[in-house]
């Protein structure tokens, strides 16, 4: 079963068309990356699905078009976005920025509690910190920390927009594990990423997205052993390789 079906879909601002015609499928437990260049139109395409931009074509998630529902609706029925500058709270302490994440959801007797004693299972630093202020995090802290603010919103497809942008490589492969553990929990991801190479090795479906066209697609393997992927992202050691 799909989670989620984009077709025919468009992104424009204005008289500027950034995203099109773009076909786009995640399965149910599934990791699918979007890589591609500066430019290519990856952020739009994930404001877009979660209804931060306007966009034309069906949004098809769980069975049902949700093109025309708000931000708040999307995030009532699953789904939900970290975005590439992860807009936290900088002046309250991380505990209330996680706390924040569960406010679409109604309340029942101790989930939430239940729901950050997860979150800081999974991210011990955090609850080290839960008092401190967001904006004296490091910029490793600061992406587990909204990537922990959407797991608190239960989310059934998480998109994730350039999650490594900024932080040292030992950072990118501890949130790389995250993201690879989360699927076995059962939470779809839509993975945006300029690092092809971290992308691709996790993922099982991605899509190549240039200059607001999707110019390949296939099983995350064989997208990485494609030619032109290798020569344009991957660089000479998978040439090598």
């Amino acid at each position: 079963m799909n989670m989620l079906e984009a077709r025919g879909f468009g992104v424009s601002y204005g008289k500027v068309s950034v995203v099109r015609d773009a076909h786009l499928q995640i399965s149910a437990g599934q990791i699918v990356a979007v890589i591609g260049p500066n430019g290519a139109g990856k952020t739009s395409l994930l404001s877009a699905l979660i209804g931060l931009a306007s966009a034309h074509g069906s949004i098809v998630y769980e069975g049902g078009n949700v093109a025309d529902l708000s931000v708040e609706a999307r995030v009532r029925r699953g789904m939900c976005l970290v975005p590439e500058r992860r807009e936290l709270f900088g002046d309250m302490p991380v505990e209330d920025n996680l706390r924040l994440g569960a406010f679409s959801r109604p309340r029942r007797g101790g989930e939430a509690a239940e729901d950050l004693a997860a979150v800081y299972a999974r991210f011990p630093q955090l609850r080290e910190r839960r008092a401190q202020l967001a904006r004296t995090l490091s910029g490793g802290e600061r992406q587990m920390l909204a990537l922990g603010r959407a797991l608190m919103a239960r989310p059934k497809l998480l998109m994730l927009d350039e999650p490594s942008l900024g932080l040292a490589p030992r950072i990118v492969r501890d949130i790389f594990h995250v993201i690879a553990d989360l699927r076995r929990t059962g939470v779809s991801i839509l993975l945006v990423e300029q690092n092809a190479r971290a992308a691709l090795q996790i993922a099982d479906y991605g899509y190549v997205l240039e200059m607001g066209e999707i110019v390949l697609e296939g099983p995350a393997a064989e997208v990485a052993a494609n030619p032109r992927v290798i020569n344009t992202y991957l660089g000479l050691a998978a040439r090598a390789q």
